[in-house]
């Protein structure tokens, strides 16, 4: 099994292929400086070349603010270009893992989102993405579709290196309250792709950590972890208006792939934990 992984820049794809490392599979981590994803001749160039077996479809466009002013962008790259993709995958015979979020949904009312739920999003990036997904579900057959949610890693910027930037600097920081969901390691995600990708279980999945808190509730847990004196103070969103509409409720249901055989992710407090030791080896920026 041969795979490539997009998007290796980023805090997913990083982990891919990390994870891949590990497992001895090879694999090829690409990224902007390979190919364009809105050229669909290089993208299957690119492809037919490398000719793997799995392609795991991290890329995307992710600014979701700045989505709201960059309309055309944000869909060229995650409609467009996962349609690119799609294309090229089928003429080498590859399976794919399309990444996706809960932002398809219309983060309305408190019940967790399970997979067969109707396409509802709130915001352009939210609308990208139900782009994306309908390019993979539409044209092929052997595909993982994984949505999750509120994901950091080590190799990026992420709401938990914020936090402890500020709770370093600050006694008290802000963070709003009515946002649910599941903070999500991107490192416990990647070890759930690899898992899926040797399997023929074809489908929908939600995976997240387990459990399920606010952005303030996590801030709160993340100054714990770190003894951090800083007070977090729970306010609601309208406090903090956003050119996107984020939504409320963030909540994925993770039963079916806890169903189908495949490891379920780590809570979400032994997930921050294990994270945290792995920034003990470098200094938090």
């Amino acid at each position: 099994m041969k795979v490539l992984v997009t998007g290796v820049n980023g805090q997913l794809g990083w982990d891919v292929t990390r994870v891949l490392a590990e497992r001895q599979i090879p694999c090829r981590g690409v990224d902007l400086q390979d190919f364009d994803l809105t050229d669909g001749a290089a993208v299957k160039a690119y492809v037919q070349e490398y000719a793997p077996d799995v392609i795991v479809h991290c890329a995307a466009y992710t600014a979701v603010d700045r989505a709201e002013s960059e309309p055309e962008k944000c869909a060229a790259v995650n409609g467009d270009g996962t349609m690119n993709m799609v294309r090229a995958a089928l003429s080498v015979g590859a399976k794919m893992v399309y990444i996706s979020t809960d932002y398809v949904f219309s983060g309305e009312g408190e019940e967790p989102w399970t997979e067969d739920m109707p396409y509802d999003p709130k915001n352009v990036y939210g609308l990208s993405k139900v782009q994306g997904e309908i390019a993979v579900r539409s044209l092929m057959k052997r595909y993982f579709l994984l949505r999750t949610s509120w994901v950091y890693g080590v190799h990026g910027r992420n709401f938990v290196r914020t936090m402890l930037k500020l709770g370093r600097e600050k006694t008290e920081v802000r963070v709003v309250n009515d946002q649910i969901g599941s903070p999500t390691y991107s490192l416990d995600l990647a070890r759930v792709i690899c898992d899926l990708i040797p399997t023929e279980k074809y489908g929908i999945y939600h995976v997240t950590n387990g459990g399920y808190m606010s952005w303030a509730e996590f801030a709160a847990l993340i100054m714990e972890k770190r003894g951090l004196p800083c007070r977090v103070i729970p306010v609601p969103s309208r406090e903090y208006p956003t050119p996107a509409r984020r939504p409320l409720n963030s909540r994925l249901s993770g039963k079916k792939l806890a169903d189908s055989g495949i490891s379920p992710m780590p809570p979400v407090r032994d997930a921050l934990e294990r994270y945290l030791r792995e920034l003990d080896a470098e200094p938090v920026q």
